[in-house]
């Protein structure tokens, strides 16, 4: 709290500095300093369209990236990652319609997220060779993937005379990457190269070193540094723009909100900048090149941008939306009430359901549990029609139903894991607590009963989280006894299609069954 209020009045002091500069630029200066503009993205998720608060989209970006061209002579346009996955658009594309409507919007700079990798190395290559733009990640070594060459270390581009530096850091892909999408590849810890090459680039005459991440912000882990643990321990980024926690970094005078300013290894104020996701807001940064003095801004993408979308652009999603609106419009079935997506109805209902449906493919096997994770639901099943699309648009990934036997101790272990996170997706006989502060288990306990350390349990998952997604290690140490032959969302589809879900439909557990005790 006392770091957020010391970064609150640097930000102030700042802010009144800036101010000064720019008076005095009016007053007494001739030419005023060169700006340099960066507008940036991070965590859209292939949100083509507007959500369903009619928030965000891409040709609504689009109006508002060509409005600050327009206006000022020095703008770069970023991504910090996890651009796919999340729509039917990149359940059916595989990210070419994220490629060429970003392409056609002139990025200049993007890196890479961990949802890039969903489908694997070959076609993430095919689509990132077409890219244009600068590909950056500076700690990821891809010598002999499928990537190498594709990719650069760091890029130093002159801006209006001044030598500006960019950085791209991204996260450990163990245990959150299936490992075969990633294999090969060699990653460097964020911290240590993020300082080493960012020195290197003011050695050769950077001026501002930014760093462009897809590591989170306040993760809470110490195991895997953020923009915050980054922001501190550096010495030569001034500005961090970053991705993958779907956080809201943007000053504000809210003392709990992110700090979007910290103190770096030699208390230097380094920026701290995220949109959140969805593509809502575009980042909007504004540099004084002579000054360095930074502000950072949020941009609301809304409707209020209609009555100016570039045609053109629009006309570049035609091709790909009938193939999108075809599955919106299959009706498999209906569901009574709305399951918000970050609400315990939705993961509860999931939760459930991997228990139902695994049951059919573990034969003598009764099934104990099953466990479902919060990041695997991309959004809300309203009610009313249920479609085959809506239903992939909940569950995008590519991920099968898994039944394995692990023993007690290591199903704990597992819950433990969970607990750090604030609590998964469990099925309804399970219930379990932390503490809200120390993230600890403090206890778990299946049909009423707790969990024996030597017993084996058979478990129902996702084969994402059975493998160690999630940072679910513990579940590799189980064995896998049987797996659907469907992904999730096509099991699910099939149960809503034949009436093996309407109970579970009819009766949302709200029910908070991994919960933080009061």
């Amino acid at each position: 709290m006392k770091l957020r209020s010391i970064s609150l009045l640097i930000g102030s002091a700042l802010a009144i500095l800036t101010s000064a500069c720019r008076t005095q630029s009016v007053t007494t200066s001739v030419t005023p300093h060169p700006h340099l503009v960066i507008l940036h993205t991070n965590d859209t998720h292939s949100q083509i369209e507007p959500d369903r608060h009619d928030l965000g989209g891409i040709v609504r970006r689009k109006v508002l990236v060509d409005s600050v061209r327009a206006s000022r002579p020095d703008v770069l346009l970023i991504d910090a990652g996890d651009a796919v996955q999340g729509s039917l658009y990149y359940t059916l594309f595989d990210g070419e319609v994220e490629r060429v409507l970003m392409n056609a919007m002139g990025y200049d700079i993007r890196i890479l997220g961990n949802h890039e990798f969903d489908k694997g190395m070959p076609l993430l290559a095919r689509e990132w060779r077409q890219i244009t733009g600068t590909r950056l990640s500076t700690n990821y070594d891809f010598t002999g993937t499928p990537l190498d060459s594709i990719f650069v270390t760091s890029e130093i581009r002159n801006i209006a005379g001044h030598n500006i530096g960019f950085i791209g850091m991204n996260l450990d892909p163990n245990g959150i990457v299936f490992d075969h999408n990633y294999a090969g590849i060699t990653y460097s810890p964020v911290i240590d190269s993020a300082n080493s090459e960012a020195a290197r680039l003011r050695e050769k005459g950077a001026e501002m070193v930014i760093a462009v991440t897809h590591i989170g912000y306040y993760e809470d882990d110490p195991l895997r540094p953020d923009d915050s643990d980054l922001a501190k321990a550096s010495s030569d980024i001034d500005i961090i723009i970053g991705g993958h926690s779907h956080t809201v970094v943007t000053p504000s005078s809210d003392p709990s909100a992110p700090a979007s300013m910290l103190l770096n290894s030699k208390s230097e104020p380094v920026v701290v900048v995220q949109t959140g996701s969805t593509g809502t807001y575009l980042g909007h940064i504004d540099i004084d090149l002579v000054t360095k003095a930074v502000t950072p801004t949020l941009i609301r993408v809304d409707n209020r941008l209609d009555s100016r979308v570039d045609a053109d652009f629009a006309a570049l999603i035609a091709p790909y939306r009938h193939g999108v609106d075809s599955l919106r419009s299959l009706a498999i079935g209906n569901a009574p009430y709305t399951m918000l997506r970050k609400s315990p109805e939705l993961l509860n209902f999931f939760s459930d359901f991997v228990r139902l449906r695994a049951q059919e493919y573990a034969q003598k096997h009764e099934i104990d549990l099953a466990i479902m994770n919060k990041g695997g639901l991309r959004a809300d099943l309203p009610e009313g029609t249920i479609t085959r699309g809506s239903v992939i648009d909940i569950a995008p990934f590519d991920n099968r139903i898994v039944v394995l036997e692990i023993s007690g101790k290591d199903l704990l272990d597992n819950f433990k894991v969970m607990a750090m996170q604030e609590g998964q997706g469990v099925s309804s006989n399970v219930r379990a607590t932390f503490d809200p502060l120390t993230h600890e288990l403090i206890d778990v306990s299946i049909d009423g009963a707790p969990v024996d350390h030597e017993r084996i349990y058979t478990l129902a998952t996702i084969d994402y989280l059975a493998l160690g997604g999630d940072y679910m290690e513990p579940l590799e140490r189980g064995h896998i006894i049987a797996r659907s032959p469907n992904l999730l969302h096509q099991s699910l589809s099939d149960a809503i299609a034949n009436h093996q879900v309407d109970a579970l439909l009819d009766s949302p557990s709200s029910t908070v069954r991994f919960s933080a005790v009061k």
